[in-house]
């Protein structure tokens, strides 16, 4: 039997049975619709997080020690060992050209124009830690002097919002207020950072200079005397092309000859890493987690295809009459089961194409909700479409075999 004839006879067979047809059919449609939705939403919040953090990539070295093993974020568990010494000693590297330093200043609230807010700590950084172009108004603030930089989120915290020239002051987690003036505002694309975490851009943040706010030192090492000492440090390479130099050279100093090198814990580890190192992580996680919820999606493709293998095998049993008229007119056994083959394709293949279109839609739906911009995932809709044949091939195999095998006889006297 031609190929052509076979298809007729499939489709004629889909169109006698029209409500059957489209309940089986549903079963695909909504297997793929959900794997269709899934991963359009986890590449779409792929695009999304990449495109925030690996924006405004610099040529960062981020460092810190923390416990041996853990799969935090940067900084997670960063103990203070980075002593002034290393810092002098890291800023004459081949290839760096500045290291800022980071640490906490453990705060109990924050007081300004009568109004006092809880703010569990501020963070002691230096001038350098900022651009020109991260301020929406004002600037950084002097080594030495009382003076604040904050984000939108921390100014709006008070009635009225902050702005360049007010006066707070911070009441530290010892007991002690220490009165500043707001010198800086920065705008949103600046309030986050590495160390800050992807919620860094929504979140309070008050930044002080290290002097006269940050007051945690130890003796060092190496020079003998009391210093400030520092959870994390960014080494600022001088141009992206010696960021990988520099990031050896910063991990062999921390190992071999650095005050952080005694001081660190014996269980701890030193973490070097760079903004690309950090996109990677953040891309393999992503795609880990949208693997995982595709994989549950997958699930509801297989309901679908179960569906399929019940409705052809009720098919076979019901044209077992027409079977065996047709094998004793001449029809060999390829040309029965490519019929019911192909019936079992067409039903597949529909429930796929169909399947794109509502899963797209229901992804749109679901990002509007959650206000994510969709990124369509083109290669998986011939993915969907091929998944439906396929679907439609193994469901309908074990059935078309039987029709095919059905004795020409038996078929005949079938009532």
């Amino acid at each position: 039997m031609e190929f052509a004839e076979s298809l007729r006879l499939s489709w004629r067979a889909i169109r006698s049975h029209k409500l059957r047809s489209t309940l089986t059919t549903l079963g695909v449609v909504i297997g793929v619709a959900a794997v269709i939705t899934f991963v359009t939403l986890g590449t779409s919040l792929r695009a999304d997080v990449l495109g925030q953090v690996g924006a405004d990539r610099t040529p960062n070295v981020y460092v810190w020690a923390g416990p041996e093993g853990q799969n935090g974020g940067p900084g997670a568990g960063a103990q203070p060992v980075f002593t002034a010494h290393d810092m002098d000693r890291l800023r004459n590297l081949s290839g760096v050209g500045s290291v800022v330093p980071r640490g906490v200043v453990p705060t109990a609230a924050i007081s300004a124009g009568g109004e006092t807010v809880a703010q569990r700590q501020v963070i002691a950084t230096s001038p350098s830690n900022f651009d020109p172009d991260d301020f929406s108004a004002g600037r950084s603030f002097r080594e030495g002097q009382r003076e604040i930089v904050v984000n939108r989120q921390a100014a709006e915290l008070f009635d009225p919002t902050l702005s360049v020239g007010s006066n707070v002051t911070l009441r530290l987690a010892s007991g002690e207020s220490v009165d500043a003036e707001v010198v800086g505002l920065l705008n949103a694309s600046a309030a986050g950072g590495a160390f800050e975490g992807l919620g860094g851009g929504s979140q309070p943040l008050v930044f002080t200079p290290t002097d006269p706010f940050y007051r945690t030192t130890i003796e060092s090492p190496a020079t003998g005397q009391n210093q400030r000492v520092y959870p994390t440090l960014t080494v600022v390479a001088e141009d992206f092309a010696a960021v990988p130099d520099a990031k050896d050279e910063v991990r062999a100093y921390l190992t071999n000859d650095s005050d952080a090198a005694r001081l660190v814990p014996e269980s701890y580890a030193f973490s070097v890493e760079t903004d690309q190192d950090l996109v990677d992580q953040l891309r393999e996680l992503l795609t880990t987690l949208t693997n995982f919820v595709t994989g549950i999606a997958v699930i509801s493709l297989v309901v679908g295809s179960i569906g399929i293998a019940n409705i052809m095998l009720v098919s076979v049993t019901e044209r077992t009459k027409e079977i065996g008229i047709m094998k004793a007119v001449g029809a060999q056994n390829r040309d029965v089961l490519q019929l019911f083959l192909l019936e079992a394709v067409l039903l597949g293949t529909f429930g796929s194409i169909l399947g794109i279109p509502v899963g797209v839609g229901g992804a749109y739906l679901a990002g509007q909700y959650i206000g994510l911009s969709l990124v369509l995932p083109f290669e998986w809709f011939a993915i969907a479409v091929a998944v439906g044949v396929l679907v439609g091939v193994v469901a309908g195999l074990y059935p078309a075999w039987s029709a095919a095998k059905t004795d020409p006889i038996d078929a005949l006297r079938y009532e």
